[in-house]
């Protein structure tokens, strides 16, 4: 799992799931052009990035040659989670030749994924800079690349939401349309929540009025509009934690914010983060 206050993985899923990926691109016969080489001489290679962004990824991409060649040297020029110009050397790579070629699309592609997701959430939250609200992401990941993925979000500046559906009881319109008592589902909520914490969607007011008073944590706002987000912020203020969802851009988040809200979530961190472009030089 993510170790927050280091803003690190665990190394041992580091290399369980840059093992997966280097055998993805080896099975079943490993590198068939590679191996046309008979000259395995030593290489010293550059890592660049082609644009502007945030790096995030570098143990991985470390854990990917050291995959193929023990002996390979990885040596970051830069730290993890800074902001990186247009042909910055990130990285520098010196080792034998084949296997720094086999590991070099891993290795890339482990930059490209979390520095851009990464960059995409820090641009989020540099728009709500001096807004007392936090950027978050949420449960639209990638499957089996949710941890990466978050692990970016916090690189980026922003916060995880719950991991999986047992962090804490979410009600979203979907339970609340198969239940049809909002307020019966948010009691049984309070009953059975057994320490974990409790968030409410609403999507409108009504919703909202149903619900005041019980005991639970947080309420989400779902694809409200701004009159309606701050009516239902100084209704539940005071009461629980606030959070918008729904609709969030690059262009409407600094508004959004700007009603008084806690915390915003937006998928769009994860779920369409694009890749920052690395290139190895040799």
């Amino acid at each position: 799992m993510i170790r927050n206050e280091k803003l690190s993985l665990n190394q041992k899923y580091i290399k369980s799931i840059v093992k997966k990926a280097m055998l993805e691109d080896l099975l079943p016969q490993g590198d068939i052009t590679t191996r046309l080489i008979k000259n395995n001489r030593k290489l010293r290679a550059k890592i660049i990035s082609n644009q502007k962004g945030m790096i995030g990824g570098l143990n991985f991409a470390k854990e990917a040659f050291k995959y193929s060649d023990k002996k390979i040297n990885f040596k970051s020029k830069i730290k993890e989670g800074r902001k990186i110009n247009k042909g910055k050397v990130v990285a520098i790579v010196t080792g034998n030749a084949k296997g720094i070629l086999k590991s070099e699309r891993v290795a890339l592609n482990f930059l490209s994924l979390i520095s851009g997701v990464a960059t995409i959430t820090n641009k989020f939250v540099s728009k709500v800079k001096g807004r007392s609200c936090k950027i978050c992401c949420t449960r639209k990941t990638s499957p089996n690349l949710r941890l990466i993925q978050k692990y970016g979000v916090k690189l980026g500046g922003g916060l995880n939401h719950r991991f999986n559906l047992s962090d804490e009881i979410l009600i979203k319109d979907s339970h609340i349309a198969v239940e049809g008592d909002i307020r019966k589902l948010v009691k049984k909520a309070i009953k059975n929540k057994r320490g974990k914490k409790i968030t409410v969607e609403v999507d409108n007011l009504d919703q909202l009025r149903k619900i005041i008073g019980l005991k639970f944590h947080r309420v989400l706002f779902d694809n409200m509009s701004s009159k309606n987000l701050r009516k239902g912020i100084k209704i539940s203020n005071k009461l629980y934690e606030t959070e918008a969802s729904g609709g969030i851009t690059q262009k409407n988040v600094r508004k959004i914010a700007s009603t008084g809200v806690k915390r915003i979530s937006v998928g769009q961190i994860t779920h369409s983060a694009p890749a920052v472009n690395f290139k190895l030089e040799v």
